[in-house]
This record gives structure tokens, sequence and C-alpha cells, in this order.
């Protein structure tokens, strides 16, 4: 299935690529790092007995998840009547992070700013059509889907510490390097540096997605890394969009 919400950097394009890398061999549990939207997750088999980690950062972005997974019809009613407009927006914006609001009322808020902003960034309200109810009824859906889903909100260092096994999977898509700052989470070079650190001593196996920049290419020097070409989503022109994805398998 596809994912619910667009994201920045969404794997949308790439998932077909990065599921046919995965290792054969058996794999008791699945952890996405950085889930963000989810595209790899969402359009993987739900294998029975395979645990699935899904983490991240955003304290709105896993409220919103956890919320669906538990209240998914509550999120729905919340969302119920409300029309795309730029008041809207700006209020949600100001209301999402006041004390006072239910857990609830803060996932569906920080779902509408992501439907309607520009390339779903929550910050600017976007001028093409946007239509929130397509989402509202997906819900259900998604709820299924993330029923068996363990939902984390936890550093990258902590997670995979917490979940490494031999016969563990790590799918991670940080911030790709030098576009830090179109995220909202904090990633530094040294993060990027003691990504590479932690990855490279790991019982488990990992599959990482990253852009094509010789900075990165030499970080994971050793490691089987291959060259993959998307379109670029967030060009008109439709032009082709170079990533890495390395693995330790």
């Amino acid at each position: 299935m596809n994912s619910f919400i667009p994201w920045i950097g969404g794997k949308k394009l790439l998932r077909k690529e990065i599921i046919g890398r995965f290792p054969r061999d058996k794999i008791d549990r699945y952890i996405e790092v950085f889930g963000g939207a989810g595209w790899v997750l969402f359009y993987k088999e739900n294998k029975t007995g395979q645990l699935e980690v899904f983490n991240d950062i955003d304290e709105n972005l896993i409220n919103l998840y956890r919320c669906i997974k538990y209240h998914a019809e509550a999120v729905q009613k919340e969302l119920d009547w409300l029309l795309v407009s730029r008041e809207t927006f700006h209020d949600y914006k100001r209301l999402i992070n006041v004390d006072g609001c239910t857990d609830i009322q803060r996932a569906s808020m920080y779902l509408y700013l992501i439907k309607v902003s520009f390339g779903a960034d929550r910050k600017s309200f976007a001028t093409s059509s946007k239509n929130i109810d397509n989402t509202k009824k997906l819900l259900i859906e998604v709820q299924k889907r993330l029923s068996s889903v363990v939902i984390e909100n936890k550093s990258y260092e902590s997670i995979i510490k917490v979940y490494d096994r031999e016969n563990a999977l790590f799918y991670l898509d940080p911030p790709y390097y030098k576009a830090e700052s179109c995220y909202d989470s904090k990633f530094t070079e040294e993060d990027h540096i003691n990504l590479r650190a932690l990855l490279g001593d790991i019982k488990g196996k990992f599959i990482l997605s990253y852009n094509n920049d010789p900075y990165i290419k030499e970080l994971y020097k050793g490691f089987c890394i291959e060259e993959v070409i998307r379109n670029n989503n967030l060009s008109n022109k439709n032009k082709e969009y170079k990533e890495l994805i390395i693995r330790n398998y």
C-alpha cells in the first residue's frame, strides 16, 4: 500500500529499488530508523512473526502515527467539515504546540498541516489544489497496517542500540548531506560521521539511502554502494536525480 502522507525526502520513487535489495535470508525484525512518511514500511510485505518498528525523532509525527494506530476514527472526526484555507493553516501552526490540546487534536492538526502545505514542509500554505478528505478516508486502512507495528520516538543512536540483533534489518533514510536545512530535525556533519560509526559496528544488517555525494561515498567506503537514478519529484522538468543505496551485505 501507499503512504497516507507526502514528506520531504519521501521514498515513493525509490521504494521498489530499496525493497528489491532486502536480504533473502530470514529477518526477524525490521526497523525504520528515520521513519518520515514510511513509504518503504507501507509497501513492504507484512511478514507473519516479523517484528516491525517505525521510529522518528519528530514528536508530532509520531503522535500522528500513534493516534491513527489506536484512535483512527477519532482523528477522522476531528477532520470532519474542515475546509482548506490559509486562515486555518496558520491557526493550526499556532495552536499545535499550545498546552491544552489533546493528542488527537494535535494529530489532526499536524496531518492537516502536512497535507495543505507546500511540499509538505508544514511551514508555508500551498496555493495548489489540496484535498484532505481523500487522506481522511484512508486512515482505517492505515490503522490496520500499523496494528502490529511498534512505534518509537527515539534518536537514531538509541533505536539502533535497542533493536540491534543478528537477524535485524535496519532501513535508514537520514537527512541528506549538505541538505540538512531542508529537514526539521537537527542533523550535523558530526551526525553523518556518528551514524557511519554506529552502522560499522552493528550485529544486524542495514540498507541506507543517501544522496550521491563524493563525501558519502568516501565515508562508506568498504560497504556495498550502488548508484540509482530516479525522477526528481521536486522539479517540474522531470529531471533525473542520482541517489545511493548502501548496505553491509
